[in-house]
């Protein structure tokens, strides 16, 4: 599998997946089709922009013509990163994210169904399971998602079964938690939170800010996909975990600690509609492959901070430009 197309590619986690690949095997080559929505910034890839075993084109993954067009050219495999994400956005209007989510991937499965792609390895959510009050979601749990954009990935996840089923298309679905790290949207609560620290702006906090989630850095997951995508068995899901569960309260207050503010930034908002309360995701598959999370939490944490100190260019420009600023 040595030519790779990653849909998605200019986002958060595609944009880190496409240059590990590329750091970790020198005969790769990498096509990257993205649409270059108000997420996906070609300033995550800039400094491999000029790598000649890189290729960007920018274009819609719905696009059946353009995607059976590279597929064509000796694509072995196909890593889907493309999706529209926010749970804000798609509480706002969900139309966008069946387009992109559910028929973009329909369009990508029937290209690679046609052209005979050796593998197809789908990128989804946790939030695909929906809230979990107690114990873990495992890769055989039911799906029960709660928001546009979680039913969009469900149905995503469901339509790459079928073509496993029908097709025998060799299919692989991994499930994440929330990840974080560089070159994350500043609409997603930690780059958020950091950013507006930085600028001396309150943080809204929903809710009681009782709400949990594992926290996973973009560099493991990028770790884990890669193994999956190399040894996974072919129509099986892996979750991907963590193990750093905690509310959001407490993540805002290690935020604030790390950032020498008090808790006075804390500003506790409305909660969002259909907000769940809790996600945790049984990991055990992906680490009998061999995988686990390679820093503390704390580590990555502190990292990831001082990326965005480092780094106000990145994010003042896209804060600029989304002056709505959706959380």
């Amino acid at each position: 599998m040595k030519n790779i197309l990653v849909t998605g590619g200019c986002g958060f986690i595609g944009s880190h997946f496409i240059r590990y690949l590329l750091n970790r095997y020198p005969d790769y080559q990498v096509v990257n089709l993205d649409k270059l929505t108000y997420c996906g910034n070609p300033d995550n890839l800039k400094d491999i922009a000029g790598e000649r075993r890189y290729r960007f084109v920018q274009g819609d993954i719905g696009d059946p013509e353009l995607v059976d067009g590279l597929l064509s050219q000796d694509i072995d495999c196909i890593v889907n990163f493309a999706a529209h994400t926010h749970v804000d956005r798609s509480i706002a209007g969900g139309l966008e994210f069946v387009q992109t989510n559910v028929y973009g991937t329909s369009v990508l499965l029937e290209s690679a169904h046609r052209v005979g792609i050796r593998r197809f390895l789908q990128i989804s959510t946790d939030e695909v399971y929906g809230s979990v009050e107690t114990g873990k979601s495992s890769e055989s749990s039911v799906l029960a998602p709660n928001s546009p954009y979680a039913a969009s990935k469900a149905a995503a996840d469901l339509l790459c079964r079928s073509y496993f089923v029908t097709h025998a298309l060799e299919i692989v679905i991994v499930r994440s938690a929330n990840n974080f790290g560089p070159f994350q949207y500043p609409e997603k609560i930690i780059p958020l939170f950091i950013t507006n620290i930085l600028e001396d702006k309150k943080i809204p906090l929903y809710g009681t800010g009782k709400n949990i989630r594992d926290w996973l850095y973009v560099q493991d997951n990028c770790r884990a996909i890669d193994l999956v995508l190399h040894r996974g068995n072919a129509g099986e899901i892996y979750n991907i975990g963590a193990g750093n569960e905690m509310t959001n309260l407490e993540l805002s207050r290690s935020l604030l600690e790390s950032l020498g503010t008090s808790e006075e930034y804390i500003e506790f908002v409305a909660d969002r509609p259909g907000h769940d309360l809790r996600y945790s995701l049984d990991f055990s598959k992906i680490r009998g492959l061999g995988w686990s999370p390679k820093n503390s939490f704390a580590q990555d944490l502190a990292y990831t901070i001082e990326w965005y100190r480092q780094n106000r260019w990145w994010w003042e420009k896209l804060k600029a430009a989304d002056s709505k600023n959706i959380r």
